[in-house]
């Protein structure tokens, strides 16, 4: 069942003493070939969880690299039916890597929340990051994801009080997003330590593993971060490697340089023990 994968890469990395490294490319980046030799290069060298980006045309939570990342990829034609092809083709050789579906609101209701749920499910996806669908509004989506088991994944931020954290953690599932820094994605990193308190109460609240990201985009700030987080998620770095082979047309130097990142922050999160 797809939440029991997340949950089981959770409880796998606890086990190890160690965070989890949740990595994210933009599917389609520059072309959907590249983006699936890309997840399997990430798993290869330590990612624990994949977040697959949908491209879409007003991401108002990126920042420049994944905003320029989805232009390229829907310049190439990619569509949300690309993304469950894609995921359903990794999941034929891969079982257990839980893979997550970020995007925004309109792809997912334009297509019918009932209908993406089971097309979501049949691809092998565990569960999804709608970032502009706000826990008030997302009851008819987590009606459709229950027969499923799909996760219901959240953000949560510095800003984010307790009280509205229980309404963040009230029917999520599988993880908590908790995003360091205000602002969009690739934007400075936070002080581990002064966010810290906000990660506990998160963690607290929610009963979920908090995943902190935004903004982390080397080995050092991904230990730092693996000091306070049950996961780090890593995003415009990776997407920076598929910006340049699409200017470059070298596609392999992409694929190896997003596993060679992915080892490095592996490497640098595992040296973290969190017995």
């Amino acid at each position: 069942m797809p939440t029991s994968r997340i949950t089981a890469r959770f409880e796998k990395a606890k086990a190890e003493h160690r965070a989890a490294l949740v990595s994210y490319l933009m599917v389609g980046d520059p072309d959907l070939e590249t983006s699936f030799q890309a997840m399997c290069a990430l798993r290869d060298n330590g990612a624990d969880i994949i977040e697959l980006g949908a491209p879409f045309t007003d991401p108002m939570a990126d920042g420049a690299a994944i905003q320029r990342a989805g232009q390229r990829s829907l310049k190439a034609g990619t569509t949300l039916n690309h993304v469950f092809t894609l995921a359903q083709r990794f999941r034929e050789e891969d079982s257990e890597t839980p893979l997550i579906l970020m995007g925004y609101a309109n792809p997912v209701h334009s297509m019918g929340y009932e209908a993406f749920a089971g097309r979501a499910a049949d691809a092998g996806i565990d569960g999804t990051i709608i970032v502009d669908l706000p826990p008030e509004e997302d009851q008819p989506l987590r009606t459709a994801y229950a027969p499923h088991e799909l996760s219901v994944i959240r953000l949560a931020t510095p800003t984010t009080s307790e009280a509205r954290m229980k309404t963040v953690a009230e029917g999520a599932s599988g993880f908590l997003y908790f995003v360091a820094v205000t602002g969009v994605t690739g934007a400075g990193s936070a002080d581990p330590q002064a966010i810290k308190p906000n990660v506990d109460m998160a963690r607290r609240v929610s009963g979920l593993p908090i995943c902190v990201g935004f903004g982390v985009r080397n080995g050092a700030q991904a230990a730092a971060m693996a000091q306070i987080a049950d996961g780090v998620v890593v995003g415009s770095a990776f997407v920076e490697h598929a910006a340049r082979a699409a200017e470059t047309g070298d596609l392999t130097a992409a694929i190896n340089g997003m596993g060679d990142l992915a080892k490095e922050l592996s490497g640098s999160i595992r040296g973290v023990n969190r017995a």
